[in-house]
């Protein structure tokens, strides 16, 4: 779910865009970016990733003007990118949004919190602990990351945006329309999560070495 007309207090705005904000700062000052800068295989990819995003967001449900239903991805490019760069590519996805005319541009800090940096914290929390506890299986990395990983940070962000909805909506309406469109959830997980899993295991076996998060001497090289 994102957010295409604003029917959010202002102060809800400018709260999420400062969380938005201080998380995008922390997450770039903390990624070495000179390794990218570095590495022109992975700024294709990168670039690539950016493009595919943009035009499946154009791919939307809207049976109301101020909130839309799509596949997100977001979870997915932490998994082959990390967290900063998935940040990145969303922030850039929202902003080609805005200029295009799909969403309000005060709407730009909510729409990076709720389809950027939740599933992103999601992804990256189900990642460490796969990486820590599970035992070093290739189909326990790609099932527990790439399926129920993917699934529960849509789930999450979908909740996040049910509550942002009830704890700073200026329309009541919104408030009942937010939770019909909640129910559509249980059809959004599978989708982003089959969707986004097929593609990790096509990365998995051709191109391991693209999964940033995927160490294929721990998974692959001492079986």
């Amino acid at each position: 779910m994102t957010f295409a007309e604003s029917v959010l207090a202002p102060w809800m705005l400018v709260l999420c865009g400062l969380l938005s904000l201080a998380v995008l700062a922390y997450s770039a000052w903390r990624y070495s970016w000179r390794d990218l800068l570095a590495d022109t295989g992975q700024q294709h990819r990168l670039l690539a990733a950016a493009v595919a995003v943009m035009l499946l967001w154009q791919l939307r449900a809207q049976a109301v003007d101020w909130l839309s239903l799509h596949l997100v991805f977001t979870a997915l490019l932490t998994l082959l990118f990390r967290a900063p760069p998935a940040l990145a590519i969303n922030l850039a996805v929202n902003l080609a949004m805005v200029a295009i005319g799909k969403v309000a541009w005060p709407l730009l800090g909510v729409n990076v919190l709720i389809s950027g940096v939740i599933p992103a914290w999601v992804m990256g929390r189900v990642w460490r602990l796969v990486d820590r506890f599970l035992p070093d299986n290739l189909p326990v990395f790609l099932f527990a990351c790439g399926f129920f990983g993917v699934a529960l940070a849509t789930l999450v962000a979908g909740l996040s945006t049910v509550g942002i909805v009830w704890l700073g909506n200026s329309d009541p309406q919104a408030w009942y329309l937010v939770r019909e469109y909640a129910l559509f959830l249980p059809l959004l997980m599978p989708s982003e999560a089959f969707i986004s899993g097929m593609l990790l295991s096509l990365l998995l076996v051709y191109h391991p070495h693209w999964v940033a998060t995927f160490n294929a001497h721990r998974y692959i090289d001492t079986k």
